[in-house]
């Protein structure tokens, strides 16, 4: 019989690489698994009781229309975007500067990780928003707010919820 050579196996990528991979995998998973579409008034009921209405002179119809035309009120929504970054969540924060992937090294000035804005809590992506609402461009961020909230009747984003 032939001797066979036993050459050392090289690995595809280190260890410590793989299982933060799997990590993250999980993580998304877990936090689809948590995600939720809110109804029209079950998210404005929310954002009432996180204290939106009025906050930074918005009232509650611009944060409802702002979810709607950002996310379609889902939780769990994610935009990749061409250079890598991701929009995330009912509001659709950018891993460019608010928040932070694994591939990003953006400032995070959410100081949050983009998979925590996927979850039916909205606690992280209301107080990540009020953050961003607090910058020079106020709600004009994003700009889906601009295009289809900024200067019309928004009555009717909030017209028969109960709070």
């Amino acid at each position: 019989m032939e001797a066979r050579s036993r050459a050392p196996r090289r690995q595809l990528c280190p260890p410590g690489i793989t299982w933060l991979a799997l990590a993250y995998l999980l993580s998304c998973l877990l936090a689809s698994s948590k995600a939720k579409v809110f109804s029209r008034c079950e998210l404005a009921k929310e954002m009432h009781d996180f204290g939106l209405d009025g906050y930074r002179g918005y009232n509650l119809a611009d944060w409802v229309c702002l979810a709607y035309y950002t996310s379609g009120f889902n939780t769990n929504a994610v935009d990749h975007e061409a250079d890598g970054s991701t929009n995330n969540g009912i509001f659709q924060i950018s891993s460019r500067r608010w928040c932070r992937t694994l591939a990003s090294n953006g400032p995070n000035l959410c100081r949050i990780y983009c998979t925590d804005l996927l979850n039916n809590d909205l606690k992280d992506s209301i107080v990540c928003a009020m953050k961003i609402v607090q910058e020079p461009l106020g709600l004009g961020y994003w700009e889906a707010w601009r295009h289809h909230c900024q200067g019309r009747d928004l009555s009717d984003w909030v017209d028969g919820c109960d709070f």
